[in-house]
């Protein structure tokens, strides 16, 4: 009670949807009754056929020898418990509770007079309920928790209730379990670790020079702008799996900026200001540490569109100090932002707005939460019941970690995102402003590759794919990994995990038909990525040390900024 005292009030808006869906399934499924009664009467007479069979075949297995009725339908890694299988009240709870969601989500997938967004909506939230009653959640019906109780007598459910508390209190009264040991890992220590020092901070980033491992290096730099929605170093984790480690052994000059996690202070801090005081005041510090007139450039996700802007910008002021760009698993199209996008209506973005208003940013707590909801099962249940209900220390994962090491938006930059890029998909459009002008992807005239990823659930590769191919450049390169957003960038070629897919000749057209005619590669992009960037990257030049009489070492990496953890 005294952890849950600490939770802060916060705006309804942030917490959920509006009552205004839930008015639109209903109107929608009422509908659809006066329209089409025929329809409705089939599925519920197919629900209860459905629900009296499994009854009867129950009963009668039990009858017979005690057992369960065979379950012919898909497995479901949450139901992987042996006695979900054999034993016949959990096997019944199973069955009844799969039969209810199918009927419940088959009812929402007929809805016809619902307009399409407001379908989606009705359809993902459907899915959040249906998945939150699982009988697996629950002690009394997870045998799984149970038949620890009872090895352990008891202990489990006391350490899981220690567990939960801990994450109350960690979080300052809100639910939010932890994914990973937070003990296991410490930044600088056993993760972000590549040798490297930093050359330039202000007060939005610091500029991470990283060590030479090789005699020469390519003349043109290569700097990286990874999203300030989290920290950098999910792009150098262990050694085994650090782009960036890699990148320094292909013999490159590289830079990464680490940006600030910013408090209430910032709470003016706008997209403009990102653009100047953090992208263009980093592009030009490497070209000064270096002394080369132009860089090459990397943004990854809300970077990578940042990165779009400041491209446009410098095209129209006939700037050319950007000679290429890459484009890590960024939206610059938002017209279908995928799932993400039952999240940027106005009921949310409001309540957003008012509560970012309110606390100066948008706290790290209510981003962590949204994203984890787009995989609860994955992200929330599965972690939950292992902690709360069974009492298991998380697990050493430094990709959890590093997910559970979150940041904070400033508010002025978190609202101009949503509202401009995000809602009226400005960028595309090209009515977003940048320093008072509109800027365009046609602007865009570099060369460019972008990597998106298959299964990605928060930028969508059909979405980065149509945003990409509006770009004005006519050297452009589009690469198609395998599997996620982070997994599917982290992707080291020694793991030979993820394989990728490539097409010659422009990029164009629809996603599905460039995916139709694009070619298969086992293994990780990263080698092809590297080689279109050599050709990018001019000669070879002795190596570059981090420091000089002007811009002296003022940390070693990874710095400052990564370790900063401002209060919500």
């Amino acid at each position: 009670m005294a952890a849950l005292a600490q939770k802060k009030q916060s705006d309804p808006g942030v917490q959920g949807p509006g009552q205004d869906v839930y008015l639109k399934a209903a109107a929608a499924y009422l509908a659809g009754m006066m329209q089409n009664p025929a329809k409705v009467l089939e599925h519920q007479v197919a629900y209860w056929g459905k629900t009296m069979k499994h009854y009867v075949e129950a009963q009668q297995a039990l009858l017979k020898d005690g057992s369960a009725p065979a379950d012919s339908g898909p497995k479901d890694k949450r139901f992987s418990n042996p006695l979900w299988d054999s034993n016949p009240a959990f096997n019944y709870l199973k069955q009844q509770y799969l039969l209810n969601a199918e009927a419940v989500q088959t009812a929402v997938g007929d809805l016809e007079t619902i307009e399409p967004i407001d379908k989606q909506r009705v359809a993902y939230f459907t899915k959040q309920i249906v998945d939150m009653l699982s009988p697996t959640n629950f002690l009394g019906t997870n045998p799984d928790a149970l038949e620890k109780a009872l090895e352990t007598d008891g202990a489990s459910l006391v350490k899981g209730l220690e567990n939960l508390v801990a994450d109350i209190e960690a979080n300052n009264g809100e639910f939010g379990v932890t994914l990973a040991d937070p003990e296991a890992f410490t930044v600088g220590q056993n993760i972000a670790t590549t040798p490297g020092s930093v050359v330039f901070r202000n007060r939005l980033f610091e500029l991470i020079q990283y060590k030479p491992t090789t005699e020469t290096v390519y003349q043109t730099p290569l700097l990286i702008f990874p999203p300030w929605i989290n920290k950098f170093y999910v792009l150098d984790m262990k050694p085994s799996n650090s782009l960036i480690k890699w990148i320094v052994e292909q013999g490159y000059s590289l830079f990464v900026v680490s940006w600030v996690n910013p408090d209430a202070s910032y709470a003016d801090v706008g997209m403009d200001d990102y653009i100047r005081e953090g992208f263009l005041t980093a592009m030009a510090e490497v070209r000064r540490i270096t002394g080369e007139p132009q860089i090459n450039a990397i943004g990854y996700c809300i970077a990578g569109t940042t990165l779009s802007l400041t491209l446009s910008h410098l095209q129209r002021a006939g700037d050319k100090s950007v000679k290429s760009a890459t484009f890590f698993t960024t939206l610059t199209d938002f017209s279908d932002p995928g799932e993400v996008g039952v999240f940027l209506t106005d009921d949310f973005v409001d309540g957003i707005e008012r509560q970012s208003q309110v606390d100066g940013m948008l706290s790290r707590t209510f981003m962590s939460r949204t994203f984890s909801y787009l995989r609860s099962n994955e992200l929330i249940y599965a972690p939950a019941i292992k902690s709360y209900m069974m009492g298991e220390t998380p697990p050493a994962f430094d990709l959890l970690y590093w997910n559970g090491d979150g940041t904070n938006l400033p508010c002025k930059m978190a609202i101009e995102y949503l509202r401009g890029l995000c809602q009226d998909d400005g960028l595309a459009k090209s009515t977003f402003e940048v320093f008072g002008k509109k800027v365009s992807l046609g602007d865009i005239k570099i060369p460019v590759c972008a990597i998106a990823c298959e299964t990605d659930h928060i930028a969508p590769w059909k979405a980065s794919f149509n945003g990409f191919k509006q770009m004005g450049s006519k050297d452009k390169t589009f690469i198609l990994s395998q599997s996620g957003h982070i997994a599917g960038i982290v992707n080291p070629p020694s793991k030979g995990k993820y394989g990728h897919y490539i097409k010659a000749g422009p990029v164009e057209g629809a996603p599905a038909d460039w995916f139709e005619g694009a070619s298969f590669h086992q293994g990780s992009w990263w080698p092809r990525w590297g080689d279109w960037l050599a050709a990018q990257s001019g000669g070879q030049i002795p190596a570059r040390q981090p420091g000089d009489s002007v811009r002296p070492i003022l940390a070693a990496a990874p710095g400052s900024y990564v370790l900063a953890k401002p209060n919500d």
